[in-house]
């Protein structure tokens, strides 16, 4: 991402601290930890009366820790999609939107992709579709489930500065229950803090998804604000519906097609797969050009979720 903002001259990319919230063996909390660990990543642990000294904005208790770091925060993707479009126009890609794909197919002697507009044939295909990978990945027959999440924007009551950037991080707190409840700080541009759950929404057709937000989802979010972000739970400013693409154990799949060496399968294409676009890229070129990566991608392999 660091890249992209020096060659588009934007700022891509904003820096406002990470915390993660829940009990002290929560796979949101451990998690981080472990992972930290594992990458050598500068983070610091804070204890109960650490979090409510350094960020009152949450009402934790006595039952809670948190790993936060420094170095978290978050991608303002309508920009960055539009960075990387351009850039990649610069470079000699020729774009195409929409464009649904119909069909595709591979053989020893090339790809060709139908969509509703014409057949193209190429050495390589890199198939990321998003929410209709059931249907472009149907040949594999993977447990793809498509579900329907909600965001949120509040407006904070009383002093909205401390929600400000620089004073509010990113967060995700793991509920008793296991829910995870995440947000953002006010951003430039955008009105209200944004809140959502994780993982929380039925499965769905993305062709035929519910859009309109109802009182019972909005009821809830409400709550879960109430409990532990008290001053986020403000006037509703907006409300909107985004897709997941999901498999069982919630890791992507991202690996070349056991059948088809030609082609490259990716599944973190909705929801918060765009965190990782940058990487992802690189990893995707990496198997259409060479075959391979030098990151490690066994953990996306199709081979756990056959069989």
């Amino acid at each position: 991402m660091a890249q992209l903002q020096h060659d588009s001259g934007q700022q891509l990319l904003t820096i406002t601290g990470g915390l993660m919230i829940g009990a002290e063996h929560s796979p949101t909390f451990a998690g981080s930890v472990r992972s930290a660990h594992e990458w050598n990543l500068p983070h610091e642990v804070l204890g109960p009366d650490d979090i409510r000294r350094r960020f009152p904005q949450f009402a934790t208790t006595d039952h809670v820790v948190a790993f936060y770091e420094t170095a978290a925060g978050f991608v303002h993707p309508e920009e960055s999609v539009w960075a990387h479009v351009q850039q990649a126009m610069l470079r000699g890609a020729d774009l195409h939107f929409s464009e649904p794909v119909t069909s595709w197919e591979a053989d020893d002697n090339g790809v060709r992709v139908t969509t509703i507009r014409g057949t193209y044939e190429a050495e390589k295909l890199i198939i990321a579709p998003g929410a209709w990978a059931p249907q472009l990945m149907a040949d594999l027959a993977l447990p793809f489930t498509v579900t329907r999440q909600v965001l949120y924007w509040f407006e904070p009551i009383g002093n909205a500065e401390a929600f400000a950037v620089g004073k509010f991080p990113i967060f995700i707190w793991e509920l008793p229950d296991g829910l995870q409840l995440y947000g953002f700080p006010l951003q430039p541009g955008v009105n209200g803090v944004k809140a959502a759950f994780f993982y929380r929404g039925p499965s769905c057709n993305p062709d035929l998804v519910n859009r309109v937000v109802s009182d019972e989802e909005i009821t809830a979010i409400r709550a879960a604000l109430a409990a532990h972000v008290p001053a986020l739970n403000g006037p509703l400013v907006d409300a909107a519906t985004c897709l997941y693409t999901e498999v069982p154990d919630h890791h992507f799949v991202i690996a070349l097609h056991p059948q088809h060496a030609n082609v490259v399968l990716a599944s973190p294409c909705s929801g918060h797969g765009y965190k990782f676009s940058s990487v992802i890229g690189e990893i995707l070129a990496d198997l259409a050009v060479e075959g391979k990566t030098r990151h490690p991608i066994a953990l996306f392999d199709t081979a756990r979720l056959v069989g």
